[in-house]
């Protein structure tokens, strides 16, 4: 599903979020924003980026390419920052990255481009789907490039996920999201019930079982006690597969929070 380069030139870290990514070059001459596996959050936000942004392209979103990115130990040595360096060795293997989107500003609501209503209403469904809570007028996470709206950073979606176990694989699955009241695009929302039927249309389960098995092994650890990678895979298919059957709770809960707004 996602193509694989490796990284040749480490250009500079970026500091705007927690998890301190990357700028990297790429050995098909294209500069990626790499999620780093030793990073605070570990592997986890990078499950969470790969299915957040394979679903959010399926329905349409405007997301920047997700690629696998294999970083080189070299990378790490040639660094003089030490703080960077332990990073980059921490992180030495797969990892992910996003194509850099040069020129582009960090969406505002007041400067614009104003969001157009069913685009609006799909991320909002998308967001409530994927459990993300990363998406607020203090930290959209969003991006305004060529006039449009690009999503980015999903590292804190899917939050079952920490703590998860084969003891309860569904756990969280039918959660209404109560949280997208916070959501920066709910103002521009109001084309819920057919954002839902886009989304629903999107996602086949057959489609959402194929993102789960996309996942490397490399990104699946041992500290979950699922007996294999691909029981590992395969809950996160059933846990996908479930959370469409709680689509319509989840437009449930936005439209009743968008009622509340206005």
């Amino acid at each position: 599903m996602l193509r694989t380069v490796n990284a040749v030139r480490y250009v500079t870290p970026l500091r705007e979020g927690g998890s301190v990514p990357a700028l990297v070059e790429a050995d098909d001459d294209g500069l990626y924003v790499v999620k780093l596996r030793g990073a605070a959050q570990g592997p986890l936000a990078l499950i969470a980026e790969l299915v957040a942004g394979e679903l959010a392209r399926a329905a349409g979103l405007s997301v920047p390419e997700l690629v696998l990115i294999t970083l080189d130990s070299a990378l790490g040595r040639a660094e003089p920052h030490r703080e960077i360096s332990d990073l980059l060795d921490a992180s030495v293997g797969l990892n992910l990255a996003l194509d850099y989107l040069p020129g582009s500003v960090t969406f505002d609501p007041v400067a614009g481009p104003t969001p157009d209503p069913a685009y609006a209403s799909r991320v909002v469904l998308f967001d409530s789907f994927v459990t993300n809570v990363d998406r607020t007028p203090k930290n959209p996470n969003l991006l305004t490039w060529h006039r449009g709206i690009w999503l980015i950073d999903h590292g804190a979606s899917l939050y079952f996920h920490h703590g998860w176990g084969p003891a309860d694989p569904l756990t969280e699955s039918q959660d209404p999201f109560t949280f997208v009241r916070k959501h920066v695009l709910l103002p521009w929302a109001t084309a819920l019930a057919e954002a839902a039927a886009h989304l629903r249309a999107a996602w086949s389960e057959a489609f959402v079982t194929r993102i789960a098995q996309a996942i490397p092994d490399e990104f699946l650890t041992d500290d979950m006690g699922f007996a294999s990678p691909d029981a590992h895979r395969a809950a996160y298919g059933a846990w996908l597969s479930a959370r469409l059957a709680a689509l319509p709770l989840i437009l449930s809960e936005a439209e009743r929070a968008r009622e509340e707004l206005v």
